[in-house]
């Protein structure tokens, strides 16, 4: 199937088709066009609109576009996408307290979208970023990093 929304992602536009590509459609193709081209070009196309106002699977009250793709594509039990929500949810709406991670995933949002131009070679390496985030939200958070380290076991 084909997705679409606004060039230059960030946050959200990255998160998505992520969580497309590993849940919900097993060969997507991401459309990044200009804002006001997404519904015309949807319409022609027949793309899946996302992360625009007045679309289904886009930003409802305090809840960003990802949390409208785990309820639509029933995916909002599994916990460790639960929590990757809540940090998507506190850096792609500006409140970065929400989590303690939100403002190291805004931070590094922003670094990978200044050094890639092209909207598909950021997805690219974003979708390594959320398949690392996710990793950590199913089996990493009680570990810990300690300085100094343990020298002898």
């Amino acid at each position: 199937m084909q997705w679409i929304t606004r060039q230059r992602p960030k946050i959200d536009r990255v998160a998505c088709p992520w969580l497309i590509a590993r849940f919900i459609d097993e060969t997507p193709e991401f459309l990044y066009v200009a804002p006001a081209d997404v519904l015309r070009i949807a319409d022609e196309t027949g793309a899946i609109p996302y992360d625009i106002p007045g679309v289904e699977l886009t930003h409802v009250g305090e809840q960003c576009s990802f949390d409208a793709f785990l309820d639509k594509y029933g995916l909002a039990d599994d916990r460790a996408l639960q929590h990757m929500a809540r940090i998507i949810r506190g850096a792609d709406t500006s409140r970065l307290d929400l989590t303690p991670q939100s403002s190291g995933l805004y931070a590094i949002s922003l670094g990978l979208s200044d050094m890639f131009s092209d909207d598909h070679d950021m997805l690219e390496h974003g979708l390594v970023m959320y398949d690392a985030l996710y990793a950590w939200c199913r089996h990493c958070q009680a570990e810990g990093h300690a300085w100094p380290p343990k020298m002898a076991e």
